[in-house]
């Protein structure tokens, strides 16, 4: 691979992955739209790492109570606010590890790669963050976290393995819906990806490890870099814009994205 591919592939993961207009679509669109070489999975997993540095990095103070957390919760002990913290990530997380293994093991993940597809979910799923983001009440705070709102959180998620969708995008839809803050519903948006894109990582990684040279190790290790510091300057902007700004801007960039896909999917 290029140098300017690997920039491009790891500045568009970074960029897209904590904002709600769907990193795995567009990496999606890229081959599909310009004729390039498809990435191949140890490039997605390696942008996927980078991204993960940055939200560990950005959010470190709540990853570490978390971390505490699991210390506690592997004893079987829900005493602490750590403790709950790391509970209710766990939660928010098993639905997408179920239905991606659902969609792996059937094969039906590939069939959703599509032009089309990820028109009608930018188009769909922006939509309804839309509505959400308008008509949700801003009554909660990520103190407020449940265990039930995290499961529910966590279902919206799931969605997200449908290209174009939006991980983000689904689970700050919920939190909104939920009655969560802007900065807060995207605060605990951004905690439940960390444990998701591990899950995601670790299945992917454990596939292709063996087929690993020298030149796919470099490669990878060049977009992880570039897609760790694209996703810490990308989430650092959208969570100080989020203090004046809604997601009206990104549903915008959705909803006309959606229907230039939806042209060209069906021209």
């Amino acid at each position: 691979m290029t140098f300017t591919h690997l920039l491009i592939l790891a500045l568009i993961q970074g960029v897209t992955e904590f904002l709600p207009v769907s990193s795995s679509g567009h990496l999606i669109l890229l081959p599909n739209l310009t004729g390039l070489q498809d990435q191949g999975p140890i490039i997605d997993v390696a942008v996927h790492v980078g991204t993960l540095g940055a939200v560990i990095l950005y959010f470190w103070s709540d990853v570490k109570v978390a971390l505490h957390g699991c210390t506690r919760l592997v004893r079987g002990k829900v005493d602490t606010a750590s403790a709950f913290l790391a509970l209710c990530l766990l939660i928010a997380t098993v639905p997408v590890i179920l239905f991606g293994l659902a969609l792996k093991l059937s094969g039906f993940d590939d069939a959703l790669r599509s032009t089309a597809v990820i028109g009608w979910s930018m188009l769909g799923f922006g939509i309804v963050l839309y509505w959400a983001d308008q008509t949700g009440p801003q009554t909660k705070t990520a103190k407020d976290w449940s265990l039930k709102d995290a499961l529910i959180m966590g279902l919206w998620q799931a969605i997200a393995l449908i290209p174009g969708t939006s991980r983000s995008g689904i689970t700050i839809t919920a939190a909104r819906q939920l009655g969560y803050s802007r900065q807060d519903g995207a605060r605990l948006a951004m905690l439940m990806s960390i444990p998701t894109i591990i899950a995601a990582g670790a299945l992917a990684g454990a596939d292709v490890a063996s087929r690993m040279d020298a030149q796919a190790a470099r490669d990878g290790a060049i977009a992880a870099a570039f897609a760790f510091v694209a996703a810490l300057a990308a989430l650092a902007l959208m969570m100080r814009l989020l203090k004046s700004v809604s997601f009206t801007p990104y549903v915008i960039y959705r909803v006309i994205l959606g229907i230039i896909l939806l042209v060209i999917a069906y021209s």
